[in-house]
């Protein structure tokens, strides 16, 4: 048995898709050590800069006191401690739905979620780059699954068509994300609304990488679009613009307690840490002052700053502020090469892991730049310089 994963892993290497786990030394933050070496860090999902903010860690602090450190059962057991009801509580006004659930992770709120929502006589349709979780989550459903390319509203709706046609009967359940995660592009939300309305089909929106980032309070896009009230099911993480780690549906009464009593992942995991609850609490509470509203403006100085320092044939694929995110791919195409291009960075002090397939499609291997409002303006524009000085090889691989 050794032996077969040892070939298979050969051949991962063969093909430059093989993984190894990095060991970070310090806290998350705009500057980490890594094997003794001190880089700066432009792979973090930390957008605000929250998962070591002296407030998260204080609200933490103070639940390990109260309530100690493992939520020792199940949530429909003696799980559910009351950071955990605080935190649903928090939620669901942030987000302007009536409840709140939350998860140990997103992964765990798509794959408990979407399997409760549909099933093997229904219709799941997603965006082609949705998250693994959310397909993985459409997979263990047993429903039709239907794919459309990438924000092809034009497919979407031939596959509704073809879902009301084909099966009058069944619920058709639309899949996207707000912020795509590899890619940092955003849904064409109204016209998602407009068509899911139409064809009678309901509407799962995972704001995973919009929440902390965009919106009124960093609400997410929905909030923005003031469409909260047309997505039936808003999904997203504690672990990205809040800090902490987690996942969670918003949305109706009904629907929460409904996936209270069918969501597997949820019935079947011992509940989080009360002390992670608290802290995204008080990540949520802190978006709602004007520092938290500072923070993000911040965030949006520090996108603009690389909007203007990336050389120039790269400065135009970073969005404007209208259609971006904090998240920016730089797109080589050979994995190889996405490999060498990191290793180059990193060798001048700049973490940038290289995104390959599975991840991404096969040739579209990429750096996945993240800005947070922690990094200093001088971290980015040192690191625009750096690609600068690559610019060949990216122009090679082009």
């Amino acid at each position: 048995m050794s032996d077969l994963f040892s070939e298979q892993l050969q051949v991962l290497r063969a093909q430059s898709l093989h993984r190894k786990l990095r060991e970070i030394g310090t806290a998350q933050g705009p500057e980490i050590q890594i094997v003794g070496q001190q880089l700066v860090n432009f792979s973090s999902n930390d957008y605000l800069g929250l998962a070591n903010d002296p407030l998260l860690r204080e609200a933490a602090t103070a639940a390990v006191a109260e309530f100690g450190v493992g939520a020792g059962a199940s949530r429909l057991l003696s799980g559910t401690q009351s950071p955990h009801v605080q935190l649903e509580t928090a939620l669901a006004k942030w987000k302007g739905t009536q409840a709140a659930i939350c998860f140990g992770s997103g992964y765990a709120a798509a794959l408990g979620t979407i399997p409760a929502l549909v099933g093997r006589h229904d219709v799941v349709v997603l965006d082609k780059l949705c998250h693994a979780s959310l397909i993985d989550g459409a997979k263990l459903s047993g429903a039709a699954i239907r794919v459309f390319p990438h924000h092809h509203l034009g497919k979407l709706e031939s596959h509704l068509d073809w879902a009301r046609r084909e099966r009058p009967e069944a619920r058709v359940l639309v899949v996207t994300e707000s912020i795509f995660s590899m890619e940092g592009d955003r849904a064409p939300l109204r016209e998602l609304v407009g068509l899911k309305k139409r064809f009678g089909a309901l509407l799962l929106l995972d704001e995973a990488h919009a929440i902390g980032v965009i919106g009124p309070q960093g609400r997410g896009l929905a909030a923005k679009e003031n469409l909260t009230r047309e997505v039936d099911v808003q999904m997203g993480t504690l672990s990205k613009g809040l800090g902490v780690s987690g996942g969670y549906i918003c949305g109706s009464r009904s629907l929460i307690d409904w996936l209270v009593n069918r969501a597997r992942s949820f019935i079947f995991s011992t509940a989080s840490p009360p002390a992670l609850a608290a802290a995204a609490r008080a990540a949520i509470e802190f978006l709602g002052t004007e520092a938290g509203e500072q923070r993000r403006q911040k965030l949006w100085q520090r996108i603009e700053t690389l909007r203007r320092s990336m050389p120039d044939n790269y400065a135009n694929d970073v969005e404007p502020r209208e259609n971006g995110s904090a998240i920016h791919p730089l797109i080589v195409g050979a994995e190889e090469t996405a490999l060498d291009l990191s290793r180059s960075l990193q060798n001048e002090g700049f973490l940038v892991p290289a995104i390959r397939y599975p991840t991404v499609a096969k040739g579209e291997a990429r750096l996945r730049i993240t800005v947070t409002a922690a990094h200093e303006e001088t971290h980015i524009q040192r690191l625009s310089e750096a690609i600068g000085r690559h610019q060949s090889a990216l122009l090679t691989a082009a």
